[in-house]
């Protein structure tokens, strides 16, 4: 079970409720830690004085700020400390905007906010209810780990979300930090509508569980393989660019691809049984065809359940 990493109250109107704050998601990257080639020697870090060479305290570090004329003002931690805001203990909401309106540059972070207690659960369900049906989101500030956000509380999945927000400032404009942006070019409008076209066939209901991290998954596959001494499939090369004169040719080749992808999709869900309307029977004998253990020992819904799950990978990679 997670625990709160801040604790609180959400102050929307007169209305207050206590609430926890918890993280929504987390890092699943593969850490590595850094060797010598060719020895089993750990590289360490350590802090160094650059004109002395010898190891310094962490206690005797102080922060330092570079100027134009590269000069430095030293700043001690008290000195930050004294100007930091205090830990807030309220998230309160300024305002409500259109939660489309947000442009997605501004998502910084994910986390989810839970009533305190069992008392204020009417006060946030009521939140969650009233923010769904306008789509709004209340933007508000707050204060964690000695750092001062903007945030936007917004209702999801039954709970309400709180994405911390870029500031304005921190928000790059492409014209001058893009050395060469593409300039302003004439399309066909031929081209324009089989794009659209393409587009339209490859539309599909947003569904997160069939992405994966294939590039973990691939570091793990490394990692197996150097260990058992198997030698090691390189990944295939990406295609090249499209080229200009093609371009009308390889989206008018792009949707048919598409279409009968589509109607083969199509034609193994008319052809497939479902599931849910088969007896136990025929769902042992899926069960055994597709060699699942314990199935003499399941019920009906888990019969049901497992032939599924067994049958996902298969769909996936026909789909």
């Amino acid at each position: 079970m997670a625990r709160a990493i801040w604790s609180g109250a959400l102050n929307f109107g007169l209305v207050t409720v206590p609430v926890e704050l918890y993280s929504a998601t987390e890092d699943h990257t593969i850490h590595f830690r850094q060797f010598q080639r060719d020895t089993s020697d750990r590289i360490r870090y350590r802090r160094v004085n650059e004109r002395t060479g010898e190891e310094v305290p962490y206690e005797e570090i102080v922060k330092g700020y570079e100027l134009e004329d590269g000069e430095y003002v030293l700043i001690e931690p008290e000195e930050l400390e004294q100007i930091a805001p205090g830990r807030s203990r309220t998230i309160d909401i300024d305002a409500f905007v259109d939660l489309d309106e947000i442009d997605p540059i501004y998502f910084q972070k994910t986390y989810w906010l839970a009533p305190s207690k069992e008392e204020f659960a009417r006060a946030y369900s009521l939140l969650i209810e009233a923010m769904s049906k306008t789509n709004r989101a209340g933007i508000a500030r707050f204060v964690m780990r000695g750092k001062e956000y903007i945030a936007a509380v917004r209702a999801g999945g039954g709970v309400l979300a709180l994405e911390t927000l870029h500031f304005a400032e921190d928000v790059r404009d492409p014209a001058k930090e893009i050395r060469k942006l593409p300039a302003e070019t004439k399309v066909r409008g031929k081209e324009v509508d089989m794009a659209v076209s393409l587009i339209d066939s490859m539309t599909d209901e947003w569904q997160p569980e069939e992405y994966r991290d294939t590039y973990t998954e691939r570091v793990k596959q490394l990692i197996e393989d150097k260990r058992a001494g198997r030698t090691i499939s390189p990944a295939e090369e990406p295609p090249e660019a499209t080229r200009v004169v093609d371009l009308f040719d390889a989206l008018s080749r792009s949707v048919e691809g598409r279409k009968r992808k589509r109607g083969g999709r199509q034609e193994r869900r008319r052809t497939e049984p479902d599931l849910s309307e088969l007896s136990k029977g025929d769902l042992d004998k899926m069960a055994r065809e597709l060699d699942i253990k314990g199935r003499s020992k399941m019920t009906r819904a888990q019969l049901e359940e497992a032939v599924r799950e067994a049958r996902e990978p298969e769909r996936r990679r026909a789909s």
